[in-house]
This record gives structure tokens, C-alpha cells and sequence, in this order.
């Protein structure tokens, strides 16, 4: 019998998957009102990662457009049976790369 975690077909250890919220929201805008008009909706997606992948991270990234406008993604566990809103406004390339560079930039 396997233990949480362990793998029979190969008798190695792997670690567990975490389950990880990336949430998006516009701290700083250069809109005439001063608000994003999505600031009352919550942008999450959520990605299974590796422990050690998910301890990597920081929790916060931000990412100066340069016109006014700065865009922060916030990370952190799924609580149990959360669900994610799967809507993060055309920016997933964020996500992307945070995982690929552990910053965000937008090559």
C-alpha cells in the first residue's frame, strides 16, 4: 500500500502537488475615475504545482505597464474546495511567466 505521496510503479518519492490561486488585481490606474472598472470582480485561475515549485514563489509580483497602470498578481494556497473564477482579463501570460522567470515580463 502506498503512502500519500509515494510512487508504487517505480518505488521512488515524489512530492505532492499543491494547488495554487494566482490572483490579478490593478493596484495602481491611470483611469479618468481612479478605478479599474474590473476592481469589484475577483480574477483567479488556479495551477497544481510542485511543493517545491510553490516555495519558490514570492508572493506578490507586480508589473509597471509604464503609462499609469500597474498590474499585481498574488499567489498563494488554495484553501480546501476553493474554487477559482478562471478569468484573469487576457493576462494568463503573467502566470506563465512568473513560473518560467520568477518575474513578470512581457516577451
Amino acid at each position: 500500500m502506498a503512502i500519500a505521496g509515494e510512487s508504487d510503479w517505480y518505488g521512488g518519492w515524489e512530492p505532492m502537488g499543491k494547488r495554487v490561486i494566482f490572483e490579478l488585481s490593478m493596484p495602481r490606474n491611470n483611469a479618468w475615475n481612479g478605478k479599474w472598472s474590473g476592481e469589484e470582480n475577483t480574477y483567479t485561475v488556479a495551477r497544481e504545482l510542485t511543493g517545491a515549485k510553490f516555495a519558490s514563489l514570492k508572493p506578490r509580483y507586480t508589473y509597471d505597464f509604464g503609462d499609469g497602470w500597474m498590474a499585481a498578481v498574488s499567489i498563494r494556497e488554495a484553501k480546501p474546495r476553493e474554487k477559482a473564477t478562471n478569468k484573469f482579463c487576457g493576462y494568463e501570460w503573467m502566470i506563465d511567466s512568473i513560473l518560467k522567470r520568477d518575474t513578470i515580463t512581457a516577451d
